[in-house]
């Protein structure tokens, strides 16, 4: 089959994609087989192909296509997340670009809107998913709101409400005004903020003077109830139980005294603002203080602020100062630095907010379920890197109440029902709500009844997604057979958004961990260190990406700058990198098609470098075998580039490349066949369409099964392992003396070897090959010689060539004092106890293999030395 000059990924990506899915080859049913499953982390209806998610995907689908082809019922099941918050932003959006507001609309009304939106935009990020060659089984793809998911996240409300883990009740809990919706404790994100503090006066009702209290926030003041001073701080102990009056409002307060008090913080006088402090609310709870609440659900300032009602809350901030000040009741004002809370989906300045919601008590149900944390620490369910285990722990000892009600109308509607006198049953529809109020004495028709119009937090059906993309909650045929599933790959910044939550619902739902291992990848970064972002514009378009360099060449440079659990500093010449390995094989593999097999007995070079790659191959897939048991994927992948790139390409296919004017033997093209197809099998998790492509033309009609479920390439155990270091030590030595006398490559050089090595007596003729040589079997005559040393062989090469001694022995002094200077450089840093002592073990191990270096090539220049003077 003719192939064309230059791989191009755009001719043949399509054409393979599709003919996978034609033949089913990524679909899945259960049957005889030992089944391999992951679940994609379903990716928002609201996104689109990013980095991170290409490089999630890709070790999805390298772990995928490798399970596929061990003989595993390999099963990748896609879906995408319903995204509450993200996915409402985006509908009010466009309906404000349509002159249309929310406000104006019924639930019903905006919810046709949204499902529409959903239908139109909601399938984008699967498609992409295609185009990097993620091998999904489509045909499973789910949605979070779908009916059958949506019915689960409706069961599992009711199940644990009736088992006491659910409750509603009232509670500071974290606000978003942009979004108009609380959050939980994970979805806010600290920032370190430039803030003011400002210094203001309280003064004395009932006693001479002022207190003087910093505050932050004094837009809140209008909602101060107490203010509150340490009991033993001799400052104040006299002016406790006092009254001040609340500075530009004149309400009288009293002065409290509580231990939680930080004498030295300020001025040691706290504001207590119950309705917008978390510290405060609790104290207002032991005082039994009231509760004014100054903004709105929008940050706006409410009714009972008094002041600037209507202003947004930073608006309201400078006035209330401006006000202070005309008033003479601000003392001064100092630069403050502090962590705020924002809203992870929205950015907006969280806002302490008491409301009345649902809760999910966690306390109950880890002391219920002991195994959400034990499984993890000892490994039953097995992250990587470890390291993460100690951060996993430290969260769910500290684990709080988890606020489950979103302030939306996208989502799943919380199934509880309320009659007109404020009572409320929980069930999943208004006829068995009906039934439930009858159970507590109380008749009820349809018309006494209201849903609650809050929905739940979208991680409370996305915790389900393990056992309910398999319909675990209505039926166990299928369920029982994927479930648990094998591997999750994900961030670590939703551990506890996702991944601890899964943990908790297998345990609780299914008696059984969700996945056997976590693997973390990193944050991926740029050359600069920071994090890829939209708001930063260093995040590069993905698609355009593979547009111009192909997916096999960005899975590859996505993956080898990957360490599991590591920032990843991407570089986009790591994508060239991929793009230039990607070549190297397509003109490796055009060269072994240019061949034609003569039926001759194979050459000895031909067997040596079979023989000898056949080894470097198995080697390899040993070493492999364990970094896939330990998510070392970018590790496997190096190992493998460098065996096609270095050892494949450069050394066997030169060892059997034919003379010119020669054949290759037939049988050595068989064997270069079958090394091709072993090496097209091994890499195609990873580049997929490249092998595929090969893979075809390689076999032609004598083709078995295509790439993607032939089998994978086992290591053999018992294989002879052969030394070669030396071989190709004396390769390149000869090759770099052939650059330093300008002699051409296509000279044979006749060559003697003193003391040769048995590992190099036993690749003597590819050796020759390789460098061109011909070795002697005589003793060696007078003549003009050049002696190399490697190790201890003494490699003799004759040159025609008038060699001036003098010349040549100055540049080998020159070489040896060179050497010697750096062998003393690398002594002082390892008689350095200081840098013994704080280096790395590999950095100290890799000085200690460049003093070795050097000193071998200081002695090999001696014995050159010693051999020109004779």
């Amino acid at each position: 089959m003719e192939l064309s000059a230059k791989y191009n990924p755009s001719e043949i990506e399509n054409k393979w994609y599709q003919f996978w899915l034609d033949n089913k080859y990524f679909s899945s049913k259960p049957d005889h087989r030992v089944p391999y499953t992951i679940v994609i982390p379903p990716p928002n209806v609201t996104g689109v192909l990013h980095m991170g998610h290409m490089l999630n995907n890709t070790i999805q689908d390298v772990l995928i296509r490798r399970a596929r082809m061990q003989g595993f019922n390999a099963c990748w099941v896609p879906g995408t997340d319903h995204a509450s918050i993200a996915t409402e932003a985006k509908v009010v959006q466009l309906l404000q670009s349509q002159g249309i507001k929310k406000s104006d609309l019924t639930r019903e009304e905006f919810l046709k809107h949204a499902w529409d939106w959903k239908e139109k935009y909601g399938g984008i990020i699967l498609d992409q998913l295609k185009r990097l060659g993620s091998s999904c089984d489509w045909d499973r793809t789910r949605f979070t709101m779908e009916p059958k998911l949506s019915d689960a996240v409706s069961f599992v409300f009711i199940d644990l409400y009736k088992k006491g883990l659910v409750y509603r009740g009232t509670r500071m809990v974290n606000w978003d005004p942009q979004g108009k919706t609380t959050l939980s404790d994970e979805e806010v994100k600290f920032k370190e903020v430039q803030d003011s503090l400002y210094y203001v006066k309280y003064e004395g009702v009932d006693f001479d003077g002022f207190l003087q209290v910093a505050t932050a926030r004094p837009e809140t003041i209008a909602g101060d109830v107490a203010v509150c001073v340490h009991p033993e701080d001799e400052r104040y102990m006299a002016l406790i139980g006092k009254k001040v009056r609340v500075p530009l409002i004149d309400r009288e307060i009293e002065i409290i005294s509580d231990t939680y008090i930080d004498k030295d913080f300020g001025t040691g006088v706290l504001k207590v603002t119950p309705a917008h402090d978390i510290h405060d609310y609790e104290i207002g709870l032991k005082f039994k203080l009231p509760v004014i609440d100054t903004l709105n659900d929008d940050g706006s300032i409410s009714e009972a602020g008094t002041l600037f009602v209507g202003q947004d809350r930073f608006e309201a901030r400078k006035n209330w100062v401006e006000a202070l000040n005309q008033k003479g009741l601000l003392i001064k004002v100092e630069d403050y630095t502090h962590n705020v809370g924002f809203s992870e989906r929205t950015d907006a300045v969280v806002e302490p907010k008491i409301s009345t919601q649902w809760f999910l008590d966690m306390k109950k149900f880890m002391e219920q379920n002991p195994e959400v944390l034990s499984s993890v620490m000892n490994d039953e369910v097995h992250f990587h890197p470890e390291k993460l285990k100690n951060t996993y722990k430290h969260w769910m000892e500290n684990i709080r109440d988890w606020n489950i009600s979103r302030q939306l109308w996208w989502g799943h509607r919380i199934p509880a029902y309320y009659d007109q006198e404020g009572g409320f049953v929980v069930a999943d529809s208004v006829d068995k709500a009906i039934e439930e109020f009858a159970k507590k004495g109380k008749t009820r028709v349809e018309s006494d009844l209201k849903q609650d119009e809050d929905v739940l937090d979208t991680w409370f059906s996305s915790w389900l997604w393990p056992i309910s993309v398999f319909d675990g909650f209505e039926s166990q045929e299928e369920v029982d057979y994927y479930y648990p599933t094998n591997d999750l790959v994900t961030g670590p910044d939703i551990m506890f958004f996702w991944v601890a939550r899964m943990i908790m619902a297998g345990y609780e739902f299914k008696k059984e961990k969700p996945f056997k291992n976590v693997y973390f990848t990193g944050i991926l970064r740029d050359k600069l260190r920071r994090k890829m972002s939209k708001s930063l514009g260093n995040s590069p378009d993905a698609l355009k990406l593979i547009d111009d360099f192909g997916a096999d060449a960005v899975r590859l440079g996505m993956l080898l700058c990957a360490p599991a659990g590591n920032d990843i500093l991407f570089d986009e010449s790591q994508i060239e990198q991929g793009r230039n390995f990607c070549n190297k094989i397509w003109n490796a593999f055009r060269l072994y098609n240019s061949w034609t097999g003569a039926e001759i007995n194979a050459r000895p070079y031909e067997l040596e470098s079979a023989k000898w790659f056949e080894s470097r191959l198995n080697q390899v897939l040993l070493e492999n075998e364990k970094h896939f048991e330990t998510f070392r994927l970018s590790d496997a992948l190096m190992n493998l580039y460098k065996l096609i790139w270095d050892d494949f390409c450069s050394v066997y296919l030169e060892g059997v490349k034919p003379k010119y004017g020669e054949q290759i033997s037939e049988s050595a093209r068989i064997q270069t066949q079958q090394f091709f197809s072993k090496l097209m099998k091994a890499i195609h998790p990873f580049m997929p369409f490249i092998s595929e492509e090969i893979y075809h033309v390689l076999w032609g009609e004598k083709l078995d099964k295509p790439c993607v479920v032939s089998e994978y390439p086992q290591p053999q155990n018992e294989a002879v392992q052969f030394d070669s270091e030396l071989v190709l030590q004396a390769v390149s030595e000869i090759r770099n003396l052939r650059a330093q006398k300008q002699l051409s490559p296509k000279i044979e050089l006749k060559t003697w070897m003193v003391n040769a090595d048995p590992s190099i007596n036993t690749f003597s003729s590819m050796l020759e090959k390789l460098a061109n040589i011909q070795l002697q079997s005589n003793s060696r005559h007078e003549g003009n010689f050049i002696m190399l040393l490697v190790k201890q062989t003494e490699i003799w090469i004759e040159i025609e060539q008038e060699i001036n001694i003098e010349e040549e022995c100055a540049k080998i002094e020159k070489e040896i004092g060179y050497l010697k200077g750096f062998l003393k450089s690398i002594d002082a840093k390892l008689l350095n106890e200081k840098f013994m002592a704080n280096a790395k073990p590999d950095i100290i191990e890799r000085e200690k293999q460049k003093y070795d270096d050097a000193q071998s090539k200081i002695n090999n220049f001696e014995v050159q030395l010693k051999a020109l003077k004779g």
